[in-house]
């Protein structure tokens, strides 16, 4: 929890992202195999990195916490934690999948005990923590624990916390049959996040028990750039209100986070607040459909034993709970938001599309998109499923609702073909394979093949070299992709995984529908990894196969690391404003990205007229350190010329940042630092040959406060 007692500057870095490039870059070529080359110097594109080893959170955790509704009163206690765990089961929502019901803050004494022990309340929890925990498992749930990465926990009667009590807490932990951690930051002595988040991990990992890792440090310290490594979810915010105005500024704060999320390691924008009675049944669905949408963690926060059927029915929605528990594992990222109507679109492992229709606005208005825009353009039907009314239609193209103010309409979108692969550099490991057939267990998505069980390998690695993303299968196997004749090329690392301790050969080989383009010829567990690349140009199909290396399929675990698929044309010939084109993704260190506006606060369309120095400029991009663009250019581009500076909006001696733009991986312009009081400065950047375009903006190291940066009359000149 995050209360009142430890405020956080409104200013918060809470999107400040590491900034880089993908490896490699340049235009792939044809049929080769060739070691795999170092990464570049530059600093790794914000993305999921490989998540922690512990087989957990494979989808994002559902289940209960009792703060919400308790907070620290005597209602919170052993008869309600077991009333919960009974109505998870008589109520469907252990059905549902909901899994966990966890415990809060002030369930110990306030004193460890001669032996440095935590002690349960045994007022609260008259039989200890082990006999609800025992009791919750024996309903097929899960149960879970709370303590803080400081001296004493949240609340302010300071109950022992965890700091310097790491391995003797998570063994007691353990031996009471605890399942799930939920880790504050509170009373934290001012000592590095990372390391005491980290000194807790090794302690959970050390007692042996599979035990779900939450860290609850609120994005105070950016734990989306370390956190995956540690942990299974991280907050990225403050602690959520039961009212509209919190509950959507949260989700506004995390809808920028979408490149870091992915199975094992999620985003938490905090518990849900459905049936608390803060807001309508309206604003609970626009919560519950958002948090869904965003892949978060859903975890109750309503006392069930007194639900309301509404309540229940929001909760119980199996259509909305499928699109957050979907194995991609991808968190929807907005698409177009303007005016207080806001569209996402999240990808779902069946090729179909996740779609929220947003009204932020106080009346009725429709909101609408197109298929071309969510990402599924190329078929000519498309099945339309309200995941609210349950009610289906069909398309050919615009999805469009009337939306009540405050409310969401949510769609499952399913093409009636397949559809090509987006426009732009695509991880093969993030699209729809058409079919999938596997030598031993699932082909699994960004973990090595492991056993028979969905999500039971681990991070990539091929001789001793890791991978966030990628596909790990098993000789023999067999991976199609609809390509549609759309895409032109596919990079890859491949190997043998370093699992196969014991051994293990294989050969991969890519086709471009019946054409053999690329062959590794034998790799063995003891080989490094191999580049392919492969000529993908006109080809409706690719495959992806694995055969053994010639001494049988055992321990033949194949990793087919980092392939990178680039499909689609860049921007037509000619000069653009780069405001008016799609941007591939974006990340911004204060609201939104905005175009031909200055950044301002959260919301979109906030800010001004774009000025530096007193100069305006019609067309540009808004920004807030730190934020990071990037533009498909499908090597068909050779310049682009751009003003930079901090918006006037910052108060003239306010605010600096530094201006990057990269090409691929190679930086081609930097403005050095500027400050508020600077006039506009120049830069002309060289993109001949680029895939992509990157735009960045760091701080200049005085932190981020007032670093509205923007991009003046950036002009893209394409052949």
């Amino acid at each position: 929890m995050y209360t009142e007692r430890h405020t956080v500057r409104a200013r918060l870095a809470t999107f400040a992202a590491t900034l880089g490039l993908l490896a490699g870059g340049g235009a792939l070529t044809a049929v080769t195999a060739q070691a795999a080359p170092a990464p570049p110097a530059a600093a790794p594109t914000p993305t999921a990195a490989p998540a922690v080893d512990n087989g957990l959170a494979r989808t994002p955790q559902m289940g209960f916490n009792n703060w919400n509704s308790t907070h620290c009163r005597a209602e919170f206690n052993e008869a309600m934690v077991k009333g919960i765990a009974d109505t998870f089961v008589s109520q469907g929502l252990k059905d549902a999948g909901y899994t966990y019901v966890n415990i809060d803050d002030c369930w110990a004494l306030p004193q460890r005990d001669a032996s440095g022990n935590l002690v349960p309340d045994p007022v609260r929890f008259p039989n200890g923590i082990k006999a609800v925990a025992d009791y919750v498992h024996s309903k097929g749930l899960k149960f879970g624990i709370y303590s803080s990465a400081g001296t004493k926990t949240c609340d302010v009667q300071g109950f022992p916390g965890g700091l310097g009590h790491e391995q003797q807490d998570a063994g007691l932990w353990a031996s009471w049959g605890v399942d799930y951690l939920k880790y504050d930051n509170c009373n934290n002595t001012g000592a590095d996040a990372q390391q005491r988040y980290t000194a807790m991990a090794n302690a959970l990992k050390a007692t042996g028990r599979p035990i779900l890792y939450s860290i609850c440090e609120w994005g105070e310290n950016q734990p989306w750039n370390w956190a995956a490594k540690t942990g299974n979810s991280w907050r990225t915010t403050g602690d959520i209100s039961d009212n509209w105005s919190s509950m959507i500024g949260i989700a506004h704060r995390n809808q920028g986070l979408a490149p870091y999320a992915g199975p094992g390691a999620w985003n938490d924008p905090d518990m849900l607040e459905v049936g608390n009675g803060g807001m309508t049944d309206t604003e609970y669905r626009t919560h519950f459909s958002l948090w869904a949408q965003m892949a978060a963690p859903l975890l109750i926060g309503s006392d069930l034993r007194s639900a309301s059927p509404a309540t229940l029915a929001i909760l119980k929605n199996t259509d909305v709970i499928a699109v957050d528990q979907d194995s991609l594992g991808k968190q929807g990222t907005v698409v177009s938001g303007s005016g207080g109507l806001v569209v996402m679109s999240k990808p779902l492992a069946d090729g179909s599309r996740s779609v929220t229709l947003t009204n932020e606005t106080t009346s009725a208005r429709t909101v609408s998109t197109t298929v071309e825009a969510i990402g599924i353009g190329g078929a000519s039907s498309y099945a339309l499923k309200d995941l609210w009314s349950k009610q289906t239609s069909t398309t050919t193209g615009t999805i469009s609702a009337s939306v009540p103010a405050h409310g969401t309409v949510m769609y499952r979108v399913t093409p009636g073909a397949p559809v090509p692969p987006p426009a732009g550099v695509n991880q093969l490991s993030e699209l729809a394979w058409t079919s999938a057939i596997n030598g031993w267990g699932p082909v699994e998505r960004d973990r090595s093949n492991g056993e028979q069980a969905t999500g039971d390998g681990r991070t990539l690695t091929i001789g001793g070299t890791t991978y966030a993303k990628g596909l790990g299968t098993h000789a023999a196997s067999d991976i199609t992709y609809h390509l549609g004749g759309t895409c032109r090329s596919l990079r890859v690392d491949v190997g043998v995984d370093d699992e196969s301790t014991a051994g293990g050969s294989a050969v991969f080989r890519i086709y471009r529908d019946a054409a053999l383009v690329a062959d590794s010829g034998p790799r063995t567990a003891s080989d490094p990894p191999t580049r392919l690349s492969a000529d993908l140009t006109g080809g409706t199909k690719l495959r992806l196969v694995v055969t053994d290396g010639g001494d049988g399929i055992d321990y033949d675990h194949a990793d087919w690391a980092a392939p990178t698929l680039t499909c689609g044309n860049g921007p037509a010939a000619g000069t653009h404003a780069l405001s008016d084109l799609q941007w591939a993704s974006a990340i911004n260190g204060w609201g939104p990205v905005e175009r031909d506006r200055s950044n301002a606060e959260q919301a979109t369309d906030d800010g001004r007229t774009l000025t530096i120095g007193g100069t305006t400029y019609a067309k540009g991009l808004g920004t807030h350190a730190a934020s990071s663009i990037t533009y498909y250019l499908g090597g068909g581009c050779s310049t682009l010329t751009t003003s930079v500076g901090i918006d006037d909006e910052s108060g003239g001696a306010n605010g600096s940042a530094v201006f990057q733009i990269y090409r691929d991986a190679a930086k081609v312009a930097d403005s050095g630092r500027l400050t508020g009081a600077e006039a506009p400065r120049a830069l002309t950047a060289d993109l001949s040959g680029g895939l992509e375009v990157r735009l960045v903006v760091t701080d200049s190291g005085d932190g981020i406060n007032y670093d509205h940066a923007d991009w003046a009359a950036p002009t893209l000149t394409c052949t």
